[in-house]
């Protein structure tokens, strides 16, 4: 008799926090579970421009995958054929909150030149596979059997210079400017998205994150507190204790999704913090220094 494969199933969590060295918080989240949508943006700007471009972008994300979800209206952007529905959403979705944030910039001199990073991710169940949309660093990673595999690419000045020139030594790699990316929303009224699908497995973890988090805590503790917590909002927590411990130079942002089966029992201390930008229980200050290329 054949083994049925089981049906997959994603509990989640997310928590903000301004960090040890930061005013205000520019990062934003969203936990969206009824569309199984998942959303870490880092904005930047002054005059707290880069908070409103953050969350204009999980706003607009969110509420484009809320009203598409009945495939019931008019799409503003082509429809490509040469991916998948899951692709589309968040392709589309991701392009709107850029030309949100280009419009709203290009109208208002407080918001002139405000931008966000975003990595925005959606789990389908019935396919058992996790779409990733993202625009500049901030991360998606998976930790599976043992290891930690970072699932986007930075789209940051180092990281194109270690691209083209690969056999840089250390000394001309410290010599790089940080901080400098290279795309964001809001830069222009057009961006380039990166997609990216991954086949999930029943014990895979996903870790959506600012650079605040990244930048401060080395894969390998990230891959030890995400697999050793009791769930996601443990994770969260932990993740952000951790960064803070390390400096907490930055904000800190942490989207934390585990993969199991619908066999397992329901973890009823995940998908509790869905929608925010900083959680008030977390001590500190906040966000983020991004200096578009």
């Amino acid at each position: 008799m054949l083994k049925t494969r089981p049906i997959l199933r994603a509990t989640a969590a997310g928590l903000s926090d301004v960090g040890l060295q930061r005013e205000h918080n520019e990062d934003s989240f969203v936990v969206l579970r009824e569309c199984e949508l998942y959303v870490v943006a880092d904005g930047m700007g002054g005059h707290r421009a880069g908070d409103i471009a953050s969350r204009l972008a999980t706003e607009t994300i969110s509420e484009f995958f809320r009203t598409t979800a009945n495939d019931d209206i008019t799409w503003p952007f082509h429809f490509d054929t040469n991916l998948s529905e899951e692709e589309n959403r968040l392709l589309t979705s991701i392009r709107l909150a850029n030309r949100q944030i280009f419009e709203r910039g290009s109208r208002s001199r407080e918001f002139h030149q405000m931008g966000t990073t975003v990595v925005s991710a959606m789990f389908s169940p019935r396919k058992g596979r996790m779409f990733v949309g993202h625009v500049g660093d901030s991360r998606c990673y998976r930790a599976r059997n043992g290891s930690l595999t970072m699932l986007t690419r930075d789209h940051s000045y180092i990281n194109e210079c270690l691209i083209a020139m690969p056999d840089m030594s250390e000394e001309e790699r410290n010599a790089l400017p940080k901080h400098v990316i290279t795309r964001a929303l809001g830069m222009g009224d057009n961006v380039v998205v990166d997609l990216q699908r991954d086949d999930s497995q029943v014990g895979d973890v996903y870790v959506l994150c600012s650079d605040g988090l990244s930048g401060m805590v080395p894969d390998q503790e990230i891959h030890e507190i995400v697999t050793s917590a009791a769930d996601a909002s443990e994770a969260c927590t932990r993740l952000i204790r951790r960064a803070n411990e390390n400096g907490g130079e930055d904000n800190i942002t942490a989207v934390i999704v585990r993969i199991g089966s619908n066999e397992d029992a329901t973890d009823s201390a995940d998908q509790d913090r869905s929608f925010g930008t900083e959680d008030p229980t977390m001590a500190g200050p906040i966000p983020s220094s991004k200096n578009p290329a």
